[in-house]
């Protein structure tokens, strides 16, 4: 068995997606695991490079998994001909310019979304890319999670016929900052620092959206800031720039309606804190994180509305669990390895920087079209 090894930059690791999901759980997963196996007796072998502003943080976390690799000096290390692959996970404002450097440098490119602040950026980000030859990918992990995986085997078998709607649920209460901490970074509620749930969560719905049901065709949005006012991490109040709440309908390609709710400000009343409801001719779905739930027409009841009596049916207990039949790796970790395949081995991959330019544009639109209040269509995006 012969071991390959790869070195990655991996930017913005000190955050918290970029350790827990991207270093932790994937790209160090990889290396406990022994290797990725690349066949004919050939395992990959992920080496974490890590790079960042904050030193002292960079030190700890590099001793803490025994890495010997970290720097905050990008140039450095993008000018090191042995370091291969360049990822992203700062925030927004901070990743196109790093994405240039790497680009320029002949990295092979690999991001955490939004790509760009627009689409304008986004898409010169892609061509910049497709122009250098390199590879480059954008991280889509919800097409990896259990729940949409189960969905997916739905819709690939014929389980729903027709499909007619789609409807989703995001979201959970985030703390406003000042009697309990807030479970996100303050600057995600300042839009002038690319924070707002439309610019965050639009992008992964365009994925969801196109990769499972078809193209986003129009959009509809409606957003807020329902919590005006939050307390940052130092405990000082600050006032809310930025979008909390987003309330969307897409039409899709092939003519199915698309109805999404993203919040940071409601209280959970589901099973879990996604889950999207796929309703079709011959059937329907409840599909969330990890689990899925289905009811064929076959075994649909008849439900009689009478407001006069309280209700005797439980009409959760009338869906029949999807089985996993399978067993699902972590979602980052599971596509981290098909784009380390499709950089060493060339196996195709089409999560790239356009993918990632269409959920761009589906937040900028979205944005725009609660500005405007109206309808907005979506042009196909092209390099």
């Amino acid at each position: 068995m012969t071991r390959r090894t790869v070195r990655i930059a991996m930017n913005g690791v000190t955050g918290r997606m970029g350790y827990r999901q991207h270093l932790v759980r994937s790209v160090l997963a990889i290396r406990e695991q022994g290797g990725l196996p690349l066949g004919d007796g050939e395992v990959l072998w992920p080496e974490p490079v890590l790079v960042g502003r904050r030193e002292h943080a960079l030190r700890e976390m590099a001793g803490r998994h025994g890495l010997t690799e970290w720097s905050t000096d990008l140039d450095a290390v993008l000018a090191d001909d042995t370091v291969e692959i360049y990822f992203d996970a700062q925030v927004t404002a901070a990743r196109v310019d790093a994405i240039k450097q790497a680009i320029a440098a002949g990295k092979h490119v690999y991001t955490e979304k939004p790509t760009a602040g627009d689409l304008a950026g986004a898409l010169e980000l892609a061509r910049l890319a497709e122009a250098a030859g390199i590879r480059h990918g954008c991280v889509q992990d919800k097409l990896f999670l259990p729940g949409l995986r189960k969905l997916k085997r739905l819709i690939d078998g014929g389980f729903f016929g027709e499909i007619l709607s789609v409807r989703g649920e995001f979201g959970y209460w985030v703390f406003e900052g000042d009697w309990q901490e807030a479970q996100r970074p303050s600057w995600n509620y300042r839009a002038e620092d690319g924070g707002g749930i439309v610019v965050d969560m639009f992008p992964h719905w365009e994925y969801v959206l196109h990769e499972l049901f078809g193209r986003v065709t129009s959009v509809t949005a409606q957003v807020a800031t329902h919590i005006p006012r939050r307390w940052d991490e130092r405990g000082k109040p600050y006032e809310a720039t930025a979008d909390d709440a987003a309330y969307g309908i897409f039409r899709l390609e092939g003519g199915a309606v698309a109805q999404i709710n993203s919040s940071w400000a409601v209280r959970v009343d589901r099973d879990e804190l996604v889950e999207f409801q796929v309703d079709g001719t011959h059937g329907s779905a409840v599909a969330g994180l990890r689990n899925c739930r289905v009811q064929h027409r076959s075994a649909t009841p008849k439900p009689v509305w009478n407001p006069d009596v309280p209700a005797t049916e439980s009409f959760r207990e009338q869906w029949q669990e999807v089985p996993d039949n399978t067993e699902f790796d972590n979602g980052f970790k599971a596509q981290w390895e098909l784009f380390l395949r499709h950089v060493v081995a060339g196996e195709p991959y089409h999560w790239d920087l356009l993918a990632g330019a269409r959920g761009v544009q589906l937040a900028e639109l979205g944005l725009r079209s609660s500005a405007e209040g109206r309808r907005i269509e979506v042009p196909e995006v092209m390099l």
